[in-house]
């Protein structure tokens, strides 16, 4: 599965399992809107997401990948996304980063280095897939065990799921209620061990149409000095 559609799954099943579980969590003293009225709208924003991926099926974009290795450029692709006939998007490269040829010594070293890089993406994303799509299950076990916790401020509200897959991790959402919008999905893990970082930034924006989509993704391991950031841009219909 694509990662644009991991994603938007992910939000779409979460907000589901967060409707019922944002009943059981006490609203914050300060914030003026109490749960039932939060759970209306996420209710909504659930609603409003699952349009969102039908009117996004009229759409193209372009997809701008960047790989940066301590903080340098490593590689960089620009694909056309479109929605096909099956439901699944499909993707025409626009353009990429030349391969780095070599031969003899330095054709190892770099070969070895590319096959390190595409290991350690690998593991993270598996690793990420245990938290996009979120387990409904997982998020009610959470609920019931005081784990799950929202904050207000305004018409933003973040709500954190703690120690959701491994102890000490998180999956946040944070969402516009005046909107009925999700304005971010974040998950902060780890892989080996808690030296051994990973996390996941999602933004999302809004077309004119109200169609909400992940407009940038950073996965980032601190300690591998690696960054993959995603840019969803140039929407326009087909």
């Amino acid at each position: 599965m694509k990662a644009y559609q991991l994603v938007f799954l992910g939000v779409l099943a979460a907000i589901g399992a967060l409707t019922l579980a944002i009943m059981a969590v006490p609203a914050p003293a300060q914030a003026p809107t109490q749960a039932p009225d939060l759970q209306k709208h996420v209710v909504a924003l659930k609603e409003n997401l699952a349009k969102s991926q039908e009117l996004l099926k009229q759409y193209e974009w372009v997809e701008t990948r960047v790989m940066t290795l301590k903080g340098e450029e490593k590689n960089r692709t620009e694909n056309r996304c479109f929605y096909g006939p099956d439901g699944t998007i499909q993707k025409k490269l626009i353009s990429a980063t030349p391969e780095m040829k070599a031969s003899g010594l330095k054709g190892k070293i770099i070969e070895k280095k590319k096959a390190e890089i595409a290991a350690d993406i690998k593991n993270a994303g598996a690793l990420i897939k245990l938290y996009v799509p979120p387990d409904p299950a997982r998020i009610d076990a959470a609920k019931k065990a005081g784990r799950i916790s929202v904050a207000q401020d305004g018409p933003q509200v973040k709500i954190d799921i703690r120690d959701y897959e491994k102890k000490g991790d998180l999956l946040s959402f944070k969402l516009d209620i005046a909107q009925n919008t999700i304005l971010g999905l974040n998950v902060s893990t780890w892989m080996k061990n808690a030296k051994e970082a990973a996390t996941l930034t999602t933004s999302f924006g809004t077309l004119g149409d109200g169609a909400m989509y992940p407009a940038e993704t950073i996965l980032s391991l601190p300690s591998r000095s690696l960054e993959v950031r995603t840019v969803n841009s140039g929407y326009k219909k087909r």
